[in-house]
């Protein structure tokens, strides 16, 4: 057995043992029904081999994670010129705040905070039909992680359009500052749906492999972005993908991550290993509270921190 096996399977084993596994989002009824004793973990190392143990091949909404892919494809579409609409500062406030919209006028903190997804959701949806933008998504998800079974969860979406209030005052209020171009039942209706991915861990590790290969496609050698842009979607990874949170994953991880209500993570080691992790208990930032325990794990015992040893 590899040795990246054995600490995979090991702290699985441990974090089946733990109780302290944090509280399930019922804010979305959906996802309050997730098994809050479910646990996977899912490593892809720079070789191709995948060490994985738990629930690894189980399906759950990825949530928030779909907004590193909503992210590259609206960079892919419009370069830069995203950042007069959004911006990449950390939010250190609530991943649903309207106050700090309200602040800065219109203008979301980073693309990773709710405000700032709608806001790349638009940008992704000018010029196309909801159901034309969200079938170039899943089938960009699918094609990074070779796996076209792959699909949304129709009752997730549904859950998320009938409680969605706060998400639509945010998208309305940026509506009015011109930051939402689209109608914004329209650029809704994608967001809620490509928040409603479902993916399992080992799903997840493979379609983030771009990011942990300077942007190229391991098994092909193709080029899904630049080099230069995929560092600064980790960049941006690392300081906001954890909402409020972010601070404390950097100081305990030491790797950029994307987190979802859904209780998964995406962590990318560079020039490692693409990583992903569930478990539906959350921590009071709304992150996986498990999830980032076994991260820290696994940083500490293979010395991946980007940060060194």
């Amino acid at each position: 057995m590899r040795e990246l096996d054995r600490i995979v399977k090991e702290i699985a084993d441990e974090m089946r043992r733990r109780t302290d596994r944090g509280e399930v989002a019922t804010y979305i009824p959906e996802l309050a029904c997730a098994d809050q004793q479910a646990f996977g973990l899912a490593v892809v190392d720079t070789d191709g081999h995948i060490a994985a143990a738990g629930d690894s091949d189980t399906p759950f909404s990825i949530q928030s994670i779909s907004k590193v892919f909503t992210l590259t494809l609206a960079l892919g579409k419009v370069g830069d010129r995203l950042w007069q609409r959004v911006g990449r500062e950390p939010s250190g406030s609530p991943f649903n705040s309207i106050v700090q919209l309200e602040f800065e006028r219109g203008k979301p903190r980073n693309p990773f905070i709710n405000a700032g997804a709608i806001a790349v959701t638009d940008t992704i949806l000018s010029g196309h039909q909801p159901r034309e933008v969200l079938g170039e998504l899943l089938r960009f998800i699918q094609f990074l992680a070779d796996d076209t079974s792959i699909t949304i969860d129709e009752a997730v979406a549904a859950s998320e359009q009938r409680t969605g209030f706060r998400n639509i005052a945010l998208a309305n209020y940026m509506k009015a500052f011109g930051v939402i171009e689209n109608p914004a039942d329209f650029t809704l209706g994608v967001y809620f749906h490509h928040c409603a991915i479902a993916m399992s861990c080992r799903q997840l590790a493979m379609a983030a492999r771009f990011l942990a290969h300077s942007g190229r496609n391991p098994d092909t050698g193709l080029s899904v972005v630049s080099p230069e842009r995929a560092r600064r979607i980790n960049a941006i990874m690392l300081m906001c993908g954890h909402y409020d949170g972010s601070g404390e994953f950097a100081y305990r991880v030491g790797l950029p991550g994307k987190s979802g209500v859904g209780g998964g993570i995406l962590a990318i080691a560079p020039a490692k290993a693409s990583i992903a992790v569930w478990s539906p208990g959350l921590d009071a930032s709304g992150n996986s509270r498990l999830g980032r325990i076994a991260l820290e794990m696994l940083t500490q015992r293979l010395g991946w921190s980007i940060f060194g040893v």
